[in-house]
């Protein structure tokens, strides 16, 4: 990442009075999924608050490509940060105590999903029960589960999403292995909490937009910025009328700090930034217009089979619980994406798409783009 871009991550991560910081002071942090989008966040801004505050932090990152994340983590791997091989489901030996657990790893690719639902459902609950029973172990202080607004299934409503509102979900149907995975496992939490004590805390995370999202990255969003770069007009295969919450990468790691040190064993948070919610149509308007310069456009494709795509649905999410906490998102929508862009043209990692014009459903819909 460009270093102002990091730098100013960086800064705005550590702002937030509502978080104690004392209470990470000479403390051993056990992060998994830390190769990715969120988790490798999260890692970056605790080790410059580590060096900025003097708070003796110690970052156990669980990757299973060591050479990749040396890579990724650069001069802070040996130092704040340190390396552990292995997976969550053939957990390495750690020794030492552990006094905070961020539990992110996940399959992430819709495509995945479907193509391997059993490996999609043993890597979550597996994993899970993993990392709770060291959790367990090591007695330790906090653990956060990072589960998704997909528990909710296909809201067919705009009303708001409190932790309360889980509907039911046709577990049958095979894309559904994700979310029904991802309710098992924050049950695991919960659980865990009630019958062992471990202070388990699950955070609901929005969309999360920002820099280190890579510009072959299938998502839409991610879609929407390559045909910015690419100067290509934006093709929805749906009426784009599906909405959803958004939350910057930064944000995404302060709530997980949030809910780490502040939220109650056993419960669930939502976390996303109210004021980004859009439909997927709104969004790529946005997107045309404000980084596209109204040199692309957006259109629709014709004559397209759209019974493989889900019914529009709503993740409005209600943020009363995580904002009761302190938490308070700062980054919008179009500085989510001015940044994320400017990650993807930093970094050189821009996709040729081939054609004048690039198809895009929702993450959810389109075959093509799936995550």
């Amino acid at each position: 990442m460009n270093q102002d871009l990091w730098q100013d991550d960086m800064e705005y991560f550590m702002q937030g009075d509502w978080l104690d910081w004392s209470r990470l002071r000479n403390r051993t942090v056990l992060v998994t999924g830390a190769a990715g989008l969120i988790g490798s966040g999260l890692i970056r801004g605790l080790a410059y608050a580590n060096e900025n505050m003097g708070l003796g932090i110690r970052i156990l990152a669980l990757v299973r490509d060591i050479s990749r994340a040396a890579a990724l983590f650069g001069e802070m791997s040996g130092g704040t940060v340190t390396l552990v091989q292995g997976d969550v489901e053939r957990m390495p030996d750690i020794q030492e105590k552990v006094h905070f657990i961020v539990h992110g790893a996940s399959p992430t690719a819709s495509a995945y999903f479907v193509g391997h639902p059993v490996e999609t459902i043993k890597t979550a609950v597996n994993g899970t029960i993993n990392m709770l029973e060291l959790g367990r172990k090591k007695e330790a202080e906090g653990f956060v589960y990072l589960s998704s607004m997909e528990i909710y299934g296909v809201p067919e409503t705009e009303k708001p999403l409190s932790e309360a509102d889980v509907d039911y979900m046709n577990p049958l149907v095979i894309r559904n292995c994700y979310p029904e995975s991802k309710r098992l496992c924050e049950a695991l939490c919960a659980a865990y909490a009630a019958e062992y004590g471990i202070h388990a805390v699950s955070v609901r995370l929005a969309q999360t937009i920002g820099p280190g999202v890579s510009a072959d990255d299938k998502r839409i969003f991610a879609e929407f910025a390559r045909c910015v770069l690419q100067e290509k007009d934006i093709v929805l295969l749906t009426d784009g009328s599906s909405k959803r919450c958004y939350l910057y990468t930064m944000d995404a790691a302060r709530a997980i700090l949030t809910v780490l040190l502040k939220g109650k064993a056993g419960r669930a948070y939502n976390a996303g930034n109210p004021d980004s919610y859009c439909s997927v149509l709104e969004m790529a308007e946005m997107v045309a217009h404000v980084f596209g310069k109204d040199r692309i456009h957006v259109k629709f494709a014709e004559n397209e089979d759209t019974r493989q795509f889900p019914p529009p649905h709503y993740y409005n999410l209600d943020m009363g619980e995580i904002f009761r906490l302190g938490f308070r998102p700062s980054v919008g929508l179009p500085e989510m994406y001015k940044r994320m862009i400017e990650g993807m043209v930093q970094h050189k990692e821009t996709t040729k798409i081939s054609g004048n014009q690039a198809k895009t459903g929702t993450e959810e819909e389109n075959a093509a783009y799936k995550t």
